[in-house]
């Protein structure tokens, strides 16, 4: 796809003197929009509207509002298509440490209870984000019970499966009935491929799916796939120290993670799920 006079009058910054097809993620066509003073990223979902960016937008608000995310300008619908315009961010090299004390900066950003205020349901992966005092109620009935259901509908669940994530969503109902959770602002998908630092070295967060949770969810998605560095995780304590034991939980909300990927991109991610599971329900 490639954008026309009429779509830079629709985005309205002025003057662009040069526009270029830039990578910015699987599901949207992404540019970079250059104008004599300014430089900007845009996203466009074909055969949408500008409802499918609400909840991004959301979330770069709500972060936003506490720690670095690229800023929103603007965001429409045209020529059929949803799109998303923020500010470009030219990338460079930084600090896990940095990284990790501002993403425990954005996890200090707290709320009365655990959900959001509208569910997601346009999603691959929906959620059900109805207010909830209990986190583990909250876990179990609004994240991993709305996944399993989409894997049974598309044949990626067994018997093996049902029973280990029947005794996991039991450790986590009963652990949570006597340990209080603060809930927190979450990324939501916080892995490195949304991550970065600017070319000044500032940390940045991008692309969010937020909620208010509990923020080890957000840090066992950051040992997923590789982990950050060391520095990340000391820093992010010192800025916001950890419960105890809670390494113990990494593998209670990687399930959700793995499960998400199952869904996703089929049974390649299933041994995985049932090793989390195992060992969730070993400790």
């Amino acid at each position: 796809m490639e954008l026309n006079q009429e779509w830079f009058k629709e985005l309205d910054v002025g003057e662009v003197v040069d526009c270029q097809s830039v990578a910015g993620g699987d599901i949207n066509q992404s540019y970079a929009v250059t104008t004599p003073n300014k430089k900007y990223f845009l996203k466009v979902q074909g055969d949408n509207d500008k409802s499918f960016f609400d909840h991004e937008i959301e979330g770069l608000n709500l972060i936003g509002a506490a720690v670095n995310t690229p800023k929103v300008i603007k965001s429409g619908t045209y020529d059929n298509s949803g799109y998303l315009l923020t500010n470009y961010i030219n990338f460079g090299e930084g600090h896990d440490g940095d990284l990790g004390t501002l993403v425990a900066k954005m996890h200090e950003q707290h709320s009365d209870k655990f959900g959001l205020d509208h569910n997601i349901l346009n999603a691959k992966n929906p959620k059900i984000n109805t207010w909830q005092d209990n986190w583990g109620e909250f876990y179990v009935n609004q994240r991993l019970e709305v996944l399993v259901k989409e894997v049974k509908n598309k044949f990626y669940w067994n018997q093996y499966r049902e029973d280990l994530m029947m005794q996991l969503e039991d450790k986590i109902l009963n652990y949570y009935q006597n340990h209080e959770v603060v809930p927190s602002l979450m990324h939501g998908d916080l892995w490195n491929g949304n991550v970065g630092y600017e070319s000044n070295g500032a940390p940045i967060l991008f692309d969010p799916d937020v909620f208010y949770g509990n923020r080890e969810m957000d840090l066992a998605m950051t040992l997923l796939f590789g982990g950050f560095g060391r520095e990340f995780y000391i820093s992010y304590a010192q800025e916001y120290p950890l419960e105890p034991n809670w390494e113990e939980r990494i593998s209670w909300y990687q399930t959700y993670y793995l499960l998400a990927h199952l869904n996703l991109f089929g049974e390649g991610y299933g041994p995985s799920l049932e090793n989390a599971m195992r060992k969730s329900i070993n400790y």
